[in-house]
């Protein structure tokens, strides 16, 4: 049974970016491949990177070390290392370790590309030369182990959408109904919230994953207690 497969590409302006796609789970057995593969992009100085972590259903402090040890040098390099398509189970650790202080979280990879070009005035200044980013792909497989973690692993159902930059006129449509849906299931989380106001119930609103939880947050809904409570306010 695989344990990990991670393959990197680039992309953005002159091939300037650095995409780590893994799959798999990351924890002590499985994260010295990413860690490799992390490597050999510094090796290159390379320090514009992303990890797409829509395939990663586990990450182990292990895993999760790697990318904290790394983020120093890399921001010391006038780079960064941000991190897309975490899976809910995977976001929740993310954020109750608080490293969301720390490292970057996108939606999606266009998301964190587009980030990086904002970041660098539509011109990225150490881009790497096409001819040799166009010829440079790096896959690595970890091998076989026995048995995965015990974690149940979840179906990657986060919608891709763009970032949010500017209040829009419709942000109160999509806040009331976000508490319509709250008052009358307090005791769901986020992740099955996100699926029902994507009913006609909620006008079918749409709402990506990160987005959602920093409504919830901004609306003092983001814990089950303060949902409850809630809910009890409105009857």
């Amino acid at each position: 049974m695989e344990g990990i497969q991670t393959t990197i590409k680039y992309t953005g302006p002159e091939d300037s970016i650095g995409v780590i796609k893994v799959g798999g789970y990351i924890d002590t057995t499985t994260s010295s491949e990413l860690e490799r593969s992390l490597g050999s992009l510094l090796k290159k100085n390379q320090y514009r990177i992303i990890v797409d972590l829509g395939d990663v259903d586990y990450i182990s402090s292990a895993g999760w070390g790697i990318f904290i040890s790394e983020i120093k040098g890399i921001k010391e390099n006038n780079g960064d290392l941000k991190l897309a398509r975490m899976i809910p189970e995977v976001y929740e650790v993310f954020e109750l370790l608080e490293f969301h202080y720390i490292l970057k979280a996108y939606d999606t990879v266009e998301e964190a590309v587009d980030s990086f070009i904002k970041e660098g005035g539509g011109v990225l200044a150490t881009a790497r030369p096409r001819e040799a980013a166009a010829k440079e792909t790096l896959v690595t497989q970890a091998q076989p182990v026995t048995a995965k973690p015990s974690k149940t692993s979840v179906v990657q159902e986060i919608e891709e959408e763009k970032a949010q930059e500017k209040v829009r006129e419709e942000d109160l449509t999509v806040d009331d109904h976000i508490r319509a849906a709250v008052a009358k299931y307090p005791n769901i989380g986020a992740w099955q919230l996100k699926k029902i106001l994507k009913t006609e119930e909620y006008s079918f609103t749409n709402i990506g994953w990160f987005e959602l939880r920093r409504r919830l947050k901004m609306l003092g809904l983001s814990s089950k207690d303060s949902r409850m409570k809630y809910s009890a306010e409105q009857d």
